[in-house]
């Protein structure tokens, strides 16, 4: 017999659907189940029957029986006929372990047991609420909405099927049977100028595992690495955790500098395609003049090419590790940029004996990359919706950066910047001196988000001209205008000697 205690109990265990989450089946499973193992409903609770449990959470009968009979299916629920469902006997709630109460028994001391990140690496990290910001000009992120899920959902249903999902375990199989890395050699690399066979071809689980990997390879106690100044920390901080002495490269309009400073490098890390923050592209004549200095001095070139492909003009100049004759050149990228950065594929070319080694580096920590995101992503370029998107991610990036350009020479008509050619950030100085941590906070509580330039920067002196980056790849396209209007406010309100009421 129901009563209002009785229905006021189950409308405390089971949640508020919601039907723009995820499928109501789902959600009542997911509630009934985590109360079973939670220990909240113990073997043989009755539960309320289909018309009752439809009338709680406001949700079809036919939905309500759908939910019991998978959780019957699953084992969770005993379906007695003429009686009703029953919570199943044989489950076992979840609970943690108490620790041992006795006054004897000391924890370790982890602080010396463990060896510990250099107290002074720090990490250019964004708010974890991003997403909640009216304004985010950040880059890294993408935007949901340009996203082509309907064929995204077509190769992930057919990475699912028997003959794909035998091909998810990789492990002890040649190299040459991965299909991503089949497409990689055949219809992304190439754009790039790229030539690379099977076993030149490393997948990662991203551009973060790649510094890792090539770090722990290459960086040693006396090993020096050359790094653009201002210039992405998470690679410095990547050689550093072993054991290597960072040497800060200055940057110019053309990319890094082929200084005096270079020789004393073993390796150079850089990003010539559209340089980390400031987006500048490193011009023939650098990228020949780098090539040569290298040879001279026997030293390996690290190349990030973070945003590929997206000049808008679709006439980006070819990669380093492409005018490389010398095989001097180890060459990174990922398919984040274009798709996700949730997807974590990533991957590295260099020379078959390198890829070898840190074939085998990756083996200590992970024994394969993910099969099913493998092969979907590897069916999403083969059937041509790569091809299609990123020309999709050319015009769109061109017209979200013509429209971020006027409306910062509306808005900041003294600020200076270069007009971006590709990629999805812009690198903009403002006139006079900021307090870019001043004015980064300020901005975040108009609801405007940006990378402050001084994030980018190792040495103290660095010269960033108070300069922010703005990035305009996951923002929607009709924020761009109010957000700089704002950015503009909050500028102006910050100026030195500005009077504030």
């Amino acid at each position: 017999m129901r009563t209002s205690q009785h229905d006021l109990m189950w409308r405390q265990l089971l949640p508020t659907v919601r039907k723009h989450d995820e499928p109501l089946q789902v959600q009542l499973c997911t509630a009934f189940v985590t109360a079973m193992l939670e220990g909240r409903l113990p073997g043989g609770t009755r539960l309320p029957s289909s018309r009752d449990l439809a009338m709680l959470t406001g949700v079809s009968r036919n939905t309500a029986m759908l939910v019991y009979e998978r959780l019957v299916a699953e084992g969770y629920v005993d379906a007695r006929p003429r009686d009703g469902f029953f919570v199943c006997g044989a489950i076992t709630p979840t609970q943690n372990a108490q620790p041992n109460a006795d006054q004897h028994c000391q924890p370790p001391d982890w602080a010396s047991r463990m060896l510990a990140c250099d107290p002074q690496i720090v990490w250019a990290e964004r708010p974890p609420s991003w997403r909640d910001v009216r304004y985010p000009f950040i880059y890294g992120q993408f935007d949901p909405k340009q996203f082509p899920l309907t064929q995204w959902r077509q190769c992930s249903r057919q990475a699912l099927e028997v003959k794909a999902v035998d091909r998810w375990w990789q492990e002890g199989e040649s190299v040459g049977t991965s299909q991503l890395i089949d497409q990689l050699i055949r219809r992304v690399l190439p754009r790039r100028g790229i030539a690379a066979t099977h076993d030149q071809v490393l997948l990662t689980l991203g551009r973060q595992q790649s510094f890792y990997l090539l770090a722990r390879l290459f960086a040693r106690s006396g090993t020096v690495v050359g790094v653009e100044e201002p210039g992405f920390r998470d690679p410095r901080n990547a050689f550093t955790h072993e054991g290597a002495q960072v040497l800060s490269l200055p940057v110019d309009e053309q990319g890094m500098q082929v200084s005096p400073a270079l020789a004393r490098c073993d390796y150079l890390y850089c990003t010539p395609a559209y340089q980390c923050p400031t987006g500048v592209t490193m011009s023939q004549g650098r990228r020949q003049a780098l090539l040569e200095h290298v040879q001279l001095h026997d030293q390996v070139i690290f190349e990030d090419d973070d945003d590929p492909e997206t000049e808008y003009d679709g006439r980006a100049l070819p990669a380093l590790k492409a005018i490389d004759s010398a095989q001097r050149v180890i060459y990174l990228s990922s398919l984040s940029k274009l798709l996700s950065p949730g997807l974590g594929i990533g991957y590295i070319v260099a020379p078959a004996p390198v890829i070898e080694q840190l074939r085998k580096l990756q083996r200590l920590m992970i024994r394969q990359i993910p099969g099913n995101n493998q092969i979907t992503a590897a069916l999403f370029i083969q059937q041509g919706h790569y091809d299609r998107l990123l020309q999709q991610a050319r015009e769109n990036l061109q017209q979200r950066a013509a429209t971020l350009a006027n409306a910062l020479r509306d808005a900041l008509p003294d600020a200076e910047f270069a007009m971006p050619s590709g990629g999805a950030t812009l690198w903009l100085k403002l006139a006079g001196q900021h307090d870019l941590l001043s004015l980064y906070y300020a901005g975040a509580a108009k609801g405007v988000l940006f990378d402050p330039g001084n994030a980018f920067c190792h040495e103290p002196d660095t010269l960033v001209q108070s300069s922010l980056r703005l990035g305009f790849g996951s923002i929607a396209h009709a924020l761009i205008a109010p957000g700089i209007v704002e950015l503009g406010r909050v500028v102006n309100a910050k100026r030195p000697g500005t009077v504030r009421g």
